[in-house]
């Protein structure tokens, strides 16, 4: 007669134990894919002070906005009211937190229909009584924007 030989750790029925070292080693595995899943992506666009930019004059429609993300990880607005005008304007909404985007010639709220200005952060319309706060960017001679 022919005895079977187990091939790992066995609990008492038929199904292998979970080691100590497997668990260790699937925690580790799912570490390290947290921590690359975490980080940001690469621009590869840096100013000329070094800094990474977050976008350039040239990606911001005059008369318009773009959506970005700052080095800190803030979203914010990016307007143009005129050529060569720069501002960048926090992305919540200050009647009640929503998300303000780029609209036809000023930042509006999908939520209750406020707008605001290009260059101030002013509300225009809607139930918004305070301007967006404006978030420091700079701007280089390269048209890179960083902030």
């Amino acid at each position: 007669m022919t005895t079977r030989q187990p091939t790992g750790p066995r609990c008492g029925h038929d199904h292998p134990c979970l080691t100590r070292r497997a668990v260790l080693a699937v925690g580790g595995a799912a570490g390290v894919a947290t921590l690359a899943a975490c980080s940001g992506p690469e621009t590869g666009e840096t100013s000329e002070q070094g800094a990474e930019a977050i976008a350039n004059v040239s990606d911001v429609p005059v008369g318009g906005a773009l959506a970005a993300t700052t080095a800190a990880g803030e979203a914010v607005l990016l307007t143009q009211p005129t050529e060569g005008e720069i501002h960048a304007f926090s992305t919540v909404c200050t009647h009640q937190g929503c998300t303000v985007e780029p609209g036809e010639g000023e930042l509006s709220c999908p939520c209750h229909g406020s707008t605001f200005d290009l260059g101030s952060g002013a509300p225009l319309a809607g139930p918004a009584a305070a301007a967006l706060p404006e978030v420091t960017v700079s701007v280089g001679e390269d048209g890179s924007i960083t902030g």
